[in-house]
């Protein structure tokens, strides 16, 4: 096993996201002293997501280094090479060699995928016309904040946390419409009082919420977005569309290198993929929690940041035990804090408790066991969960 003592090891990061700049930082914590080589595909230091659906959208934006996540001091300190803007095109598992668009060749002796995930974006909806877009990243940010200027209506395809946290954002300064083809939004990860009280919290604020409903097209009017054809055969006006139809794990370089590969990068209780010099962790990677019947892939900071202090310690041997950390979430909309602890599904109980209909907290039953809680504007009730979540975690590890 490699130790934190190889100063000749060359371990490369293929991402330049959360789970990427986490990875470099906590090898170094651990004692790592070989070489550490970050690529990413964009041009700017690795940053912090969950902003460019809230605070980056405001008119007065939030200043850069507040998004960043590191000053470029930091891995000049910690010895962590960047190389931006020259994506990984290839990976010779034979030769162990990462090859880059700019055709420069890195040798590594681990390897960790980070790739994150993209925009998913349904065929039926997928066109040349301006005023369509997506958010990713700060690119799609800075767009979509400009786009959001001049808008006055807004529709957003899709009531998961993106859609919903970008209408809570625009609300003030547009016509909003959200359409979600389920029956209610988040429906994938939250009980229906939260939807319920979500969505009342955003037809409050004068957003319009069509559930039920199903985008087949665009239609455009001088190569601009001008309407959003539905499935019930209306046409909605639209100046603006925001595409927030899920997201894809970036596969194609693990699947071209020959890695298993089902919807996310396979990896074991390790994070190890079918090859054990290279990991997969955050957004990218599908894994195993010893709590959950199947393999599951999650796009959080909590996922990105606990898995790459993981595969850290277990490159640097502070570790041997498989990978496992309970799973939370949260989003901001309209000044209530909502936080999500563990996983739940679309038919686990609900049981409300909570002092009011602006402080209460949903828990998640499943066979008669705690599997989830999601509080809104109780962060004590949400600390708690955690807490207990964690012990049947340990226990179920235990058996």
């Amino acid at each position: 096993m490699t130790t934190s003592k190889d100063l000749d090891h060359r371990l490369i990061i293929v991402g330049a996201g959360q789970a990427g700049a986490q990875a470099a930082a906590s090898l170094r914590e651990k004692g790592w002293l070989g070489a550490i080589t970050i690529v990413g595909d964009e041009g700017r230091l690795p940053y912090y997501r969950p902003p460019l659906s809230k605070e980056f959208l405001y008119e007065t934006r939030l200043p850069d280094d507040e998004v960043t996540l590191h000053h470029a001091s930091f891995y000049e300190k910690h010895g962590v090479s960047l190389l931006l803007d020259d994506p990984a095109v290839r990976i010779d598992r034979d030769r162990r060699v990462v090859v880059l668009a700019s055709a420069i060749e890195l040798a590594y002796d681990e390897l960790i995928l980070a790739t994150g995930a993209e925009s998913r974006v349904p065929r039926s909806l997928q066109t040349e016309l301006s005023g369509v877009l997506t958010l990713r990243t700060w690119d799609d940010a800075e767009l979509l904040r400009t786009a959001l200027l001049g808008c006055e209506r807004l529709v957003v395809i899709g009531g998961g946390f993106i859609g919903t946290e970008i209408a809570a954002s625009a609300s003030a300064r547009c016509s909003v419409t959200i359409i979600e083809p389920r029956d209610r939004v988040l429906k994938r990860v939250v009980s229906p009082e939260l939807s319920g009280w979500l969505q009342a919290r955003h037809e409050s604020n004068g957003v319009r919420v069509l559930t039920g409903v199903g985008a087949t097209g665009l239609v455009g009017s001088e190569g601009k977005v001008s309407k959003v054809a539905l499935n019930e055969g209306s046409l909605l006006p639209a100046d603006l569309v925001l595409l927030s139809t899920g997201a894809a794990p970036r596969t194609a370089l693990a699947e071209a290198a020959g890695l298993s590969v089902q919807d996310g990068i396979l990896v074991d209780t390790m994070l190890r993929t079918s090859d054990p010099r290279i990991y997969a962790i955050g957004d990218c990677a599908r894994f195993f929690l010893p709590d959950q019947t199947e393999t599951i892939r999650l796009e959080s900071v909590q996922n990105a940041v606990d898995q790459a202090r993981h595969v850290a310690a277990t490159i640097t041997g502070a570790v041997e035990e498989a990978y496992r950390a309970v799973p939370w979430f949260w989003t901001h909309q309209y000044g209530a804090k909502i936080q999500i602890a563990g996983l739940s599904h679309i038919d686990d109980e609900s049981h409300l408790a909570g002092e009011s209909t602006e402080r209460f907290s949903v828990h998640r039953h499943r066979g008669g066991e705690l599997v989830a809680v999601e509080s809104v504007n109780a962060p004590r009730d949400h600390i708690v969960a955690r807490k207990q979540l964690a012990a049947a975690l340990d226990s179920a590890v235990a058996q």
